[in-house]
Parts: C-alpha cells; sequence; structure tokens
C-alpha cells in the first residue's frame, strides 16, 4: 500500500512539473502573413482579409493590414474615415476593434480612424513572452506611426494603451494635437502601489498561468470587468480571444499584464518617468472620459487630473471598456478634442 502511495505521489510530482514547464514556456514567433496590398498616402503595406467572423463586426470601409515594426513582427492595423487623423490604442486582452464602435460613432468625412493592435494580441504578430517588455511595444508602436507618416493626430488611449500609445507619441512629440484620455494609468510611481487583486494574481509565477492559461482564461473575465456585463457578449469575446488561441501562442495577454508598474523601482517605472516629462510641456486640448465602475482602475482618476489641469472630465458609471459600454460618449469628446483644433 505505501509503494502505490508513493508511486501515485511520483507521478503527481511529474506531470506537476512537466505541468509547470508547459505553462511556463516562453512561447515562439508567429508571424502572419496577409494577401495583396493597401495603399496609404503613397505608402504600401501588406492587405489583411479578415476572416469572416472578424469581418461581421466592420463594414466594406475599413482597411486592414500589417505593418511590419521589426523583422518578422508585424502590428495590424484597422482603419476607416478620412481627415483629422485619430489613433486609438486599446489595452489588455482586446485588439483594435475595441474601438470600432467609437469609429462608427464619428463622420466618416471628418476623422480618419487607425486603430493598431499591439504585439502578442489580435492579428499582429504573437512573439516571445520575453520580447513582450513595455520598452519593446512602445519602440513598436513608434515605428508604425512612424511609418504612417500621421500628423495633428488626437490620441484616445485606454489601458495599457494609454502609457504604450503616450510612450510612442513622446517619441515622436510633433505627431500629437490633442488627447481623449480614458482609464489607463500615465503617472509616475512615488511610493510603492497597492495593486487589484487580479493583477497580484497574474503577477504570481505559474498561479498566473494557471489563472490566464489554463483553468480560467482571461477573455472569459472580461465582463465581469464591466458595469454591464451585456456590453461584453460571448461573439465579441470570441473577437479577442480567437486570435490569440488559435495563433499557437497565447502568452501575449499575460506578459502584457505582467508589465504593471508596482513602484519607483519597478523596471519599467523610467518609462512613465519619461511620459510625465513629455506631459509637462503637453499644451493640447484634453478630455478625459473615466469610467467609475472599473474594478481596476476606476478609483485612479485623482491620479490623472494633475497630468492634465485643464483638461474636461467626463465621469461615467460604466466599466473598463469603455469603448463598448459608452462608445458614444468617447466619440464626443473626440468631436470637442477637434472642435478646439
Amino acid at each position: 500500500m505505501k509503494m502505490i502511495l508513493l508511486s501515485i505521489l511520483a507521478v503527481i510530482l511529474v506531470v506537476g512539473v512537466i505541468s509547470s514547464f508547459v505553462l511556463t514556456r516562453d512561447g515562439s514567433l508567429k508571424t502572419p502573413v496577409g494577401t495583396g496590398t493597401v495603399t496609404i498616402d503613397a505608402s504600401t503595406f501588406e492587405a489583411f482579409p479578415l476572416p469572416d467572423y472578424a469581418a461581421a463586426f466592420v463594414d466594406d470601409n475599413y482597411k486592414s493590414y500589417f505593418i511590419e515594426v521589426a523583422p518578422g513582427i508585424k502590428m495590424h492595423i484597422l482603419e476607416v474615415g478620412t481627415g483629422q487623423p485619430v489613433y486609438m490604442q486599446h489595452g489588455v486582452p482586446t485588439s483594435g476593434f475595441l474601438n470600432r464602435k467609437v469609429a462608427d460613432a464619428l463622420p466618416r468625412d471628418q476623422f480618419r480612424v487607425i486603430m493598431p493592435t499591439l504585439v502578442g494580441l489580435g492579428f499582429s504578430s504573437k512573439v516571445p513572452a520575453s520580447q513582450i517588455t513595455l520598452e519593446n511595444q512602445i519602440a513598436w508602436t513608434n515605428t508604425a506611426l512612424t511609418k504612417l507618416a500621421l500628423k495633428d493626430v488626437i490620441f484616445v488611449g485606454q489601458d495599457w494603451g494609454g502609457p504604450i500609445g503616450m510612450g510612442a507619441l513622446a517619441r515622436s512629440p510633433e505627431m500629437a494635437s490633442g488627447a481623449v484620455i480614458l482609464n489607463t494609468v500615465l503617472d509616475a510611481p512615488k511610493v510603492d502601489r497597492e495593486i487589484a487583486l487580479p493583477l497580484k494574481i497574474v503577477n504570481t509565477p505559474i498561479v498566473g498561468e494557471l489563472f490566464l492559461e489554463g483553468v480560467v482564461s482571461i477573455f472569459n473575465q472580461l465582463a465581469g470587468l464591466q458595469k454591464d456585463p451585456a456590453s461584453m457578449p460571448a461573439d465579441v469575446i470570441a473577437l479577442y480571444a480567437k486570435p490569440v488561441q488559435d495563433s499557437g501562442n497565447a502568452k501575449g495577454p499575460l506578459a502584457l499584464t505582467r508589465m504593471a508598474v508596482t513602484g519607483p523601482d519597478h523596471p519599467n517605472a523610467h518609462h512613465f518617468v519619461t511620459i510625465e516629462a513629455y506631459l509637462a510641456d503637453w499644451n493640447h486640448p484634453t478630455e478625459i472620459v473615466w469610467g467609475l465602475a472599473d474594478p481596476i482602475l476606476g478609483k485612479r482618476l485623482s491620479d490623472m487630473t494633475p497630468l492634465f489641469p485643464n483638461a474636461e472630465v467626463t465621469k461615467l458609471d460604466q466599466g473598463h471598456f469603455l469603448q463598448e459600454e459608452a462608445p458614444k460618449d468617447v466619440a464626443a469628446a473626440i468631436q470637442r478634442v477637434a472642435d478646439q483644433l
């Protein structure tokens, strides 16, 4: 009997070691391939015909293409409309599709809405988890914006899209002319920060992998971040989840989430210092639209307002993904910023 128990324990131990190895693997580069080309302002990019399940969420006026931001690494871009460029950057674990409702609420003859997807998510390249760093995301995004040769941009950033997008613009400060800031973090930490319980869980080795890649899916938690869970129905969740889960490298959401800065000594803290320095000279029209019911960032509005002391603030009883829950409010803020330019 004792030998049987020891054998069972040995099997459990071996299975645990193997499972831990599989879960904590770095992942490999997965480079998407498009078909044909798209020409934008005399520049040619690789076209990407959307699969049917994604194409159902946009109309035929949307352009879908890749920009190579490093060898073998491509960012997927959605855009629609002409006129004032609006650069909208999503966060984790969504994609450029998160901004489609906002784009559809804006006049297409007045605004050119550009919606990139962060590397590691959506239809963009999937890379090893060790390459998903804040430095790389900012650099890749800046390369994409530079290749698009954008000028007089209204920036809209939410979640990790805030510091990644603003960090990219800080490297090309001549691009931006205004901003709409949604639930995000842009301020440099002065003291150690208490992070939300979900972030604590995902930052714990192995436990995080089990939470986001094993027993529980990060995508299945999205509805719980909303004031109205129905704003994240199953087909929308699949829109964000399927490209990642089908890619053969689903490490992106966890790696991006683990970039969270916990204090001034965190390796990523210096990027926020740079962003604050950039914003110290910011004199562009800006609005803040904030979801107070966001369980992760809802209480962080007081950290944002000092960075934009002249910004109009719209407080909403909504959740984390305002683009899904309150797209008309976001679009109205973009229109007001444009009207000031």
